[in-house]
């Protein structure tokens, strides 16, 4: 017998947490979301804001490195040539620079891998490495997501759930047509991010935002990506398969604002000219030393983002709330990846998945 699973939230891991569970058989998932992947962007929707590239902090034999490692894997494979997911992805050489010497390199498994030799070393920089990684194309990524799953016999609904009791009794139908108590869900997954800290029935007060400002600029002939670690913050550079690149960026924790400050963005535009100068126009490089006023003509939108971070790390457990027919009901929570949604998205859908199923063989 089928069972209805509900997924709460639309962003990256709430679409690839419903997409594998959709794709793994025996169930039907919903997405009840307040913001989709095609609606205008919105301070509400970190998945729209982010960089994105695949460049893992984590250590080995950490849950953080299993995740990101699984994801890293399935997106390769989709970013690979002639594959479907091909169009969202970058497959490109990446350098990352530190001001420290580190104790252990984290991405020695990245294809491709090798020292950056000295003088060949940013201004700043004490050590680098590089290797081959990707980069996600962010709008075409999500919708892609949002495809496979409807196509795939999945359901959307919009809506704004206030308290996760309103879906253990009312249903997806409270939401799609305001009528509740049929197509009561067995099991409810939280994917909702930042708003775990306000929903009610969860209301996770360890969760916060780190607050990240980027600039989006329209530079196609830059093919390579960057990254600068210095002074506790990072200076990147990211480009994406469409020609626009993403460079930042900030990292303010427990910071609330939703607008890009433009002091904040002319800083992030000298750094990175400073990290990477191929991003001014190829025909002033030719001429003279590019200066930031060079990359003025070039940005297409100032951003920023409420990254959904938890203190003490994600959240990847099974709770039992009681329905009101005395059932227990499991949710499954899936939040709080920070910065690192992307990255460990497929890995960590994965182990919703596996705790999905095991919640059921303990009914």
């Amino acid at each position: 017998m089928t069972k209805e699973i509900v997924v709460l939230g639309a962003g990256v891991i709430g679409l690839t947490t419903a997409l594998q569970i959709q794709e793994k058989g025996g169930y039907h998932v919903t997405i009840i979301a307040e913001v989709l992947p095609s609606d205008p962007k919105t301070i509400k929707y970190t998945s729209h804001w982010a960089g994105a590239h695949h460049v893992s902090l984590a250590n080995e034999g950490t849950l953080q490195h299993r995740l990101d490692s699984e994801t890293f894997t399935e997106m390769w494979k989709l970013s690979a040539p002639g594959a479907v997911g091909e169009g969202c992805f970058l497959r490109l050489h990446q350098r990352e620079f530190y001001d420290y010497v580190r104790s252990e390199d984290v991405l020695l498994a990245m294809p491709n891998h090798q020292p950056i030799p000295d003088n060949e070393l940013v201004p700043g920089a004490v050590e680098g490495v590089s290797f081959d990684t990707i980069t996600v194309d962010i709008p075409v990524y999500l919708n892609y997501l949002m495809a496979r799953f409807l196509a795939g016999g999945g359901s959307v609904v919009r809506g704004a759930v206030q308290h996760i009791n309103q879906v253990i009794e009312g249903g997806v139908s409270l939401f799609s047509n305001g009528k509740g108590g049929a197509c009561r869900p067995d099991a409810i997954i939280v994917c909702v991010g930042l708003g775990a800290r306000t929903l009610g029935g969860i209301e996770d007060k360890s969760v916060m935002p780190i607050r990240g400002q980027t600039v989006l600029l329209r530079a196609p002939w830059v093919r390579v990506g960057s990254t600068l670690k210095k002074d506790g913050g990072w200076t990147y550079i990211i480009p994406r398969r469409s020609g626009n690149v993403v460079v930042g960026g900030t990292k303010e924790e427990n910071d609330w604002y939703p607008l890009p400050r433009p002091e904040t963005t002319l800083d992030i535009l000298k750094r990175a000219l400073l990290l990477c100068p191929d991003l001014a126009p190829p025909e002033v490089r030719a001429q003279r030393q590019p200066a930031v006023e060079d990359l003025q003509s070039l940005i297409l939108e100032e951003c920023c983002g409420l990254r959904p971070y938890r203190e003490g790390g994600m959240r990847l457990e099974v709770e039992r709330l009681q329905a009101p027919n005395g059932a227990q009901v499991p949710i499954i929570h899936n939040y709080g990846h920070g910065p690192a949604g992307y990255m460990s998205s497929f890995g960590s859908a994965s182990v919703a998945l596996d705790l999905l199923e095991k919640s059921f063989k303990l009914a």
